[in-house]
């Protein structure tokens, strides 16, 4: 099989940059190792940023997400005593939408026929060869048959674990990290969302969100040591936190009900530099990884897209060798500015097992300074919906 660009990874970014590649006239290939099943299961973000929902639009695949998007001009920051609320509309002129990550793949996946995307799912074992060179290739295997693509791209889109970064030899890029010492014990319930906006709230027991799918759909997250087990953590016991952490305000809202799904996330910031090798793109979690707490993760992603969508269409459409060599900084400066929002968010709203009473009166003071400053909500702000491409 031959095609123009091999996109590793049939998620959300993989999805967008098909679309975008296929909208412009140029061939392309996705390859996923899952089913669409188990695809359309992963439960993750629900926060879209302008970028985001701007590619939706011009592909013409955002006729649900006006529909059942919920747009959002603020959110809120709860210390303990009171409600911080960043009024994003007012501060930056813009929104966000609440729009869970599965309805956009959802919407993605339904349109590839009639885009003329093609995807191979449950492609297993798959290889990049020739990252180096101008004529790569993948290799993979369908239905215990080993099947070969001959591209001039690859796009890798196929997460932290996938094989795209890992081809990059060792010493060609450089690892930055930071682990965390907790991860988001998350749950989520058919039951109408304990406020009309989100709640980021730093207690002393730990951090809490409140969040939401829909008018009628919940997710809800506390912080718990690494150590700890979802079996531990029966349903009661989960909305019995949540209504201590988030505040009598809130909870006096909470409706609790039955977890449709429970589970416990580990934090961490990731980047990987540069983001592109050779022939080879990366895009979202392949090459950078952000705590929840900014809500960055998928937008990032769909910058990358962006980014990668027009260095992509420039090399095909105009012989512009200088858009690929382009890509990396690009994306980039704009991953480095999210992560640094994420890392500061996270800092802020968590209580670190290392901290002491100066490190909490640090917090202390600067949500303080938050609340009474229009200059440093309109930092937050400018951040949360998301800087320019």
């Amino acid at each position: 099989m031959k095609t123009r660009v091999c996109i590793i990874g049939a998620g959300p970014a993989g999805l967008l940059l098909g679309h975008l590649l296929r909208a412009e006239g140029i061939e392309c290939v996705v390859l996923e190792r899952r089913t669409p099943g188990y695809v359309l299961g992963r439960i993750r973000a629900g926060v879209l940023e302008r970028i985001t929902v701007s590619l939706m639009e011009r592909l013409g695949l955002d006729a649900r997400l006006k529909v059942e998007g919920l747009p959002h001009d603020g959110f809120n920051l709860a210390d303990g005593e009171r409600l911080i609320r960043i009024d994003m509309a007012a501060l930056t002129g813009k929104h966000v939408v609440v729009y869970g990550q599965t309805e956009l793949t959802r919407d993605l996946m339904e349109a590839r026929e009639e885009r003329g995307l093609e995807v191979i799912y449950e492609a297993d074992n798959v290889a990049l060869h020739g990252i180096e060179s101008d004529a790569p290739f993948v290799t993979f295997t369908k239905e215990g048959s080993e099947r070969r693509i001959d591209c001039r791209m690859i796009a890798g889109c196929d997460g932290f674990h996938g094989p795209s970064r890992q081809a990059i030899p060792v010493g060609a890029g450089k690892h930055y990290e930071r682990e965390y010492p907790f991860g988001w014990l998350g749950i989520m319930a058919d039951v109408p969302p304990c406020n009309h906006e989100l709640i980021y709230a730093n207690h002393e027991r730990g951090f809490a969100l409140a969040s939401m799918r829909s008018e009628t759909r919940s997710r809800y997250y506390v912080d718990v040591p690494l150590s700890e087990r979802i079996e531990d953590w029966p349903d009661e016991r989960v909305w019995d936190e949540l209504a201590i952490r988030l505040g009598p305000e809130a909870a006096a809202h909470m409706t609790r009900g039955p977890a449709l799904e429970k589970s416990i996330a580990p934090l961490r910031s990731y980047v990987f530099a540069p983001m592109r090798h050779g022939s080879l793109l990366l895009c979202g979690d392949a090459a950078h990884i952000v705590p929840p707490t900014g809500a960055k993760g998928l937008n990032l992603a769909a910058s990358d897209v962006h980014y990668a969508a027009e260095a992509l269409t420039g090399f095909f459409r105009r012989g512009d060798a200088d858009a690929i060599a382009g890509y990396s900084g690009k994306a980039l400066a704009r991953v480095w500015k999210a992560e640094r929002f994420s890392w500061s968010l996270t800092r802020l709203m968590h209580r670190f097992p290392e901290d002491g009473p100066f490190e909490r009166a640090m917090q202390v003071a600067e949500l303080d300074y938050i609340a009474g400053s229009r200059a440093a909500q309109t930092s937050i702000a400018e951040n949360y919906v998301g800087l320019p491409v």
